[in-house]
Formats: C-alpha cells, structure tokens, sequence
C-alpha cells in the first residue's frame, strides 16, 4: 500500500468583503466571523503541517483556533488586481461577465482563474513529495481550485462551487492521484 498525503483545507471566517460582495482587501475577520471561528469545534482538525496563506484574515482565523503553521505564499487569495476593494457593481457588466465566464480573463489587471489553477497544481505537487497529514488555511478560491485539480474539472468549473467560510474539505493523493475526500460545514 503507497503513502498517503491527506490534505485538509479551511476555508477562513467571514469578511466585511465577503458579506459585502466586494473583491476582498487584506483585511480582518468581520465579528460574525471572530464569533463564528470563537464557538467553532476544530477538535478534528489534525494535522503534521499547518501552513497558512499569508492575508489577515488566515493568520486571524488559524490564530482564533489556536493554530500556529508556516505561512505559505501559494495559499494566497486570487489576486483581484484593480478591483480590489470594488463591489460587484462598481465593475462593468461586461468585464465582470468575462471574469465569471472566462478563465483567461484578466481586465483587472490580477491573477486569471488559469493562473490560480497553476499556482495552486505547483503548490500541490510539493506536497505530494512527503506523505503526511497537511492543514491548510486559506482563502475559497483556493479551495475551488485544489477540487478541480483533483476532479481534472474544466477551469470554466470554477464559479459552480460554493466553499463557505470555515467549511473543510479533504482531499487524498496516493499513486500520483488526488482524491475529493469530503467537504463539509463541521466547524
């Protein structure tokens, strides 16, 4: 039997940006989310690596969880180049519809849907190398892309699903292959 990297990614609290729908700053958990991540069980989260994506608002949920991981420049949110900060509707329908439907598209000036996809596929490959259990803290977009490598899904897949704040989800890789293990809302 091969060894097994499990990799676990969570999703960090609640934003004034996310309950907002602007393009998210570097910025803190919002209180819902500081009270969200405060009454949350993180008892089944285990992990021999604990790697955070460089914003605030990971470092703030992993620390309001009593978690202390590397911080891990890969795990770093889609960077929303000259929107950031913007509102959905503060951006032209027609660009924000290229951004929605186009993985390519990249009128803000930021990171492509395709990019994020590379960088997170290079991120996954090095943990492949060293079978453990890995706990990762990042950012939604983050976790959409690491479930299309897994499932070899088009990147036009990206926007179809849905990872809310401090929701989990596992994925396996043995034999060269990653595995969609579960995905859930236990915290």
């Amino acid at each position: 039997m091969s060894a097994v990297t499990r990799l676990t990614l969570l999703s960090h609290a609640m934003t004034e940006a996310m309950a907002a729908a602007r393009f998210a700053a570097d910025e803190p958990l919002s209180e819902l989310g500081l009270r969200s991540v405060q009454k949350a069980d993180h008892s089944t989260l285990r992990a021999d690596l604990i790697q955070v994506g460089p914003e605030a608002r990971t470092a703030q949920t992993a620390a309001q969880l009593g978690l202390t991981g590397s911080t891990e420049p890969a795990l770093r949110d889609l960077d929303c180049g000259a929107w950031t900060g913007s509102g959905m509707g503060d951006i032209a329908p027609e660009h924000l519809m290229g951004w929605l439907t186009d993985p390519d598209h990249r009128s803000h000036e930021g990171e492509s849907i395709t990019t994020l996809l590379e960088r997170v596929r290079a991120w996954m490959d090095t943990l492949a190398q060293d079978p453990q259990r890995i706990l990762a803290i990042t950012h939604p977009a983050v976790v959409r892309a690491t479930i299309l490598i897994a499932l070899s899904a088009p990147a036009t897949s990206f926007w179809r699903i849905d990872i809310p704040p401090l929701s989990a989800t596992t994925l396996h890789q043995r034999g060269g292959s990653w595995t969609l293990r579960e995905t859930a809302l236990h915290l």
